[in-house]
């Protein structure tokens, strides 16, 4: 069956087959060995690559291809980590880039080895056929993204601007792929990203034997914030990008979002509404607790990790209400922040996606949306570079295609794979 695959496919499975796992907290197995592989590549491709490695084992990779005609460069980028998969829990090796059922199975099949596979692909169509794309590209492959890109893109950024000189835009994850509306398949770009705020909670009280009467546990008071930032109901606030997405997905369903309300408007949007809903409000998730070391001894702290998705500009405002569930004897530590970005569905890059997928798709609608994650864009704005997620995906509408990010058993369509090359392909050599 691997004969038989195409160029892409080989590219998706050669890379899941490293396991690149990004533990967060520093840790991280696998970058090395990704980043050099697509650095061979590239540089197969007669490519002069540059790779920088700010912490031993973090491996970017830069290249920039010259276009037929002058003006600003576009980059297109991608990123070699992955999330942790527990093999106990996968119906495959989570790292054997196994082929079933016409899909590819894999940790990162989805996130995002996929693209990675297609950059490599649609450059290798182009170049290898004499050709160049019709303006310059700076390409990418950033360690650490899922860990926010700390040793990846935002060191980059900060370290060597120089890199992405001459760039306006850039296109990466997380957009371009098919959702099913009552049977009409639409697309869905990706034209901006909710705000990241990480926090640390922390409740202190007094150390003590477990069989004492102890009022001020720590852990209790722990538990009751985290249940009160876990249960709060964050109300819907559409951005721009959101009231069009809503008002446009209600004119192809035939539902008045005035009437029935913004959230069962999107709740008809096929497997895209799990991407969608939680970008019509903030969210506020607790992720990790600790607390304690012995059964029988009352522990004097305990802390939870909370990972809070705002819209763009929301940060400060939702930090404020978050002191106020929890209570002023709460600590609250900040450990990692990224900004909110929300880019205009216009322009010439989007009027050229939008015709290319119509190209390629006859009949199919193209939609903005808000990303309830985030991308290395947010990296790439501080140099004033508009980014969009474009990896572009036909897929069946059975396909619980937003379960596949950090999910069990993520795979991807090899058919989605070549239709997303070949839009690729057109896009670099056409604008």
């Amino acid at each position: 069956m691997t004969d038989e695959l195409s160029r892409t496919a080989r590219f998706a499975q050669d890379l899941i087959r490293f396991p690149s796992v990004n533990w967060g907290n520093g840790r991280s197995d696998g970058e090395t060995e990704a980043a050099g592989y697509v650095e061979a590549e590239l540089r197969r491709l007669g490519l002069t690559t540059r790779s920088f490695e700010p912490q031993p084992g973090r491996v970017s990779v830069v290249a920039r291809v010259e276009g037929e005609r002058p003006g600003p460069a576009l980059v297109l980028h991608g990123h070699t980590d992955v999330v942790p998969a527990d093999a106990a829990n996968w119906s495959v090796d989570p790292f054997a880039g196994e082929i079933r059922d016409g899909m590819l199975w894999g940790r990162g099949a989805v996130d995002m080895k996929d693209m990675d596979a297609m950059i490599l692909a649609s450059l290798g169509a182009i170049l290898e056929s004499g050709r160049r794309p019709a303006r310059d590209v700076v390409v990418a492959f950033f360690a650490d993204e899922e860990a926010g890109g700390v040793h990846g893109a935002h060191w980059l950024v900060d370290h060597h601007p120089e890199l992405f000189a001459g760039a306006t835009e850039a296109i990466s994850e997380v957009g371009g792929y098919s959702t099913d509306l009552h049977g009409r398949r639409a697309y869905l770009l990706q034209t901006g990203e909710k705000a990241l705020l990480w926090i640390k909670l922390t409740a202190r009280g007094p150390a003590s034997h477990g069989s004492r009467l102890v009022k001020d546990n720590a852990i209790t008071r722990l538990a009751e914030a985290v249940v009160a930032i876990g249960r709060r109901d964050w109300p819907i606030r559409l951005t721009e990008t959101t009231q069009a997405l809503v008002d446009e997905l209600g004119r192809l369903l035939d539902l008045d979002p005035a009437t029935v309300g913004a959230d069962a408007v999107v709740r008809e949007a096929g497997a895209a509404r799990s991407f969608i809903l939680p970008t019509l409000r903030t969210t506020t998730n607790p992720t990790v607790l600790e607390a304690g070391y012995k059964h029988n001894v009352v522990p004097d702290a305990a802390s939870a990790l909370i990972d809070i998705r705002t819209l763009p500009g929301q940060e400060e405002a939702v930090l404020q209400e978050v002191q106020e569930l929890v209570g002023a004897d709460i600590e609250i530590e900040t450990v990692h922040t990224d900004i909110g970005l929300e880019n205009p569905f216009d322009g010439p890059l989007v009027e050229r996606i939008v015709a290319l997928l119509g190209e390629h798709d006859p009949g199919a609608p193209v939609l903005p949306y808000l990303m309830s994650g985030g991308t290395d864009n947010k990296s790439l704005a501080q140099l004033g570079i508009r980014g969009y997620g474009f990896a572009p995906l036909q897929l069946p509408p059975e396909l619980d295609f937003p379960a596949m990010f950090h999910g069990v058993d993520e795979r991807v369509p090899l058919a989605a794979l070549d239709f997303g090359t070949r839009v690729l392909t057109d896009l670099l050599l056409t604008y």
